[in-house]
């Protein structure tokens, strides 16, 4: 499946990740991690805008309030207003650990979930890494999980029941019965075969998981038990993350990165960075958007 894919912004980005699609300003929001910049486009008139921000922006969340984002930085949760860019530090993120946030996601009772990974300073990721969930009445909790070292592909089944997540290095996706108090971690794909990782995720409105898959040049669709269903082969090697969006919501965006490609390996990979879209899809479901109102000290 490769005839419809287009580019839908060149960038490049070094790090692209983060995509979400906006139903009131119909527009797709994504962030370019190494680049510490939000970016968005809006299809109906191609305007393309973009924000620095204050360090690494590693993913984010709509607010249920107008105007605001709740993003997690590489080191803090924070609110942003995009018009004002007025920024509301929030909570720190891992203090006193070598990591920094990594995918999140909000879950459908409005919670942001996010997790964090390892930077080491002698190149091996260990799983030191936490998931944690941001409530409504702003109170961060640290969900009871397995230690990570690259969080990736946190998403949620259409009746916010099931939550999914990985371990990017382990190369499985996991899973668990979700809710204020979580399940049992299983396996919900194992993608030991593969020489990629999985990367971040999506699901769509019949409850199928669509996973970038870092390496591979592809994401890929599982039903809901599992099964490998279709595969949207994509021209860049590290495609990050999918998310639906389009008036009818039938649109995939998938953004992808160049990080840590070399230079014979970019010359053989042009899109490497750019942000895709894959019309005409399956049909996915609408963002949730983040419960919590911003509280301006004083």
């Amino acid at each position: 499946m490769t005839a419809a894919v287009r580019v839908a912004h060149a960038g490049p980005h070094t790090l692209g990740e983060g995509v979400l699609w906006d139903e009131r300003e119909q527009a797709v929001y994504w962030t370019d991690i190494a680049g510490c910049m939000l970016w968005r486009l809006r299809p109906s008139d191609g305007r393309i805008t973009h924000w620095r921000m204050p360090e690494r922006l590693a993913s984010f969340a709509l607010c249920e309030a107008d105007g605001w984002l709740l993003l997690a930085l590489a080191s803090q949760l924070a609110f942003f207003h995009l018009e004002r860019q007025e920024l509301i530090p929030l909570h720190p993120i891992e203090p006193g650990l070598p990591t920094r946030a990594n995918d999140g996601a909000c879950d459908r009772q409005g919670r942001f979930v996010f997790g964090t990974l390892h930077e080491p300073a002698d190149g091996v990721r260990r799983p030191i890494g936490g998931l944690y969930r941001l409530h409504g009445d702003l109170s961060l909790e640290q969900l009871p999980l397995p230690g990570l070292a690259i969080s990736n592909s946190i998403a949620f089944s259409p009746a916010g029941d099931r939550m999914y997540f990985c371990d990017s290095p382990t190369r499985e996706i996991l899973c668990c019965d979700y809710g204020d108090l979580l399940g049992a971690p299983r396996v919900f794909v194992d993608l030991k075969h593969i020489e990629g990782e999985p990367d971040g995720s999506a699901v769509d409105a019949e409850g199928a998981l669509w996973n970038a898959q870092w390496g591979m040049h592809r994401v890929v669709r599982y039903l809901p038990d599992g099964r490998e269903d279709c595969v949207l082969d994509l021209p860049a090697r590290q495609p990050t993350r999918p998310a639906f969006g389009g008036p009818d919501l039938k649109t995939l965006y998938v953004t992808s990165a160049r990080d840590g490609l070399t230079a014979a390996q970019l010359a053989a990979d042009p899109h490497a960075g750019a942000l895709f879209a894959f019309p005409g899809g399956m049909v996915g479901l609408r963002e949730p958007r983040f419960a919590g109102t911003p509280i301006r000290d004083g």
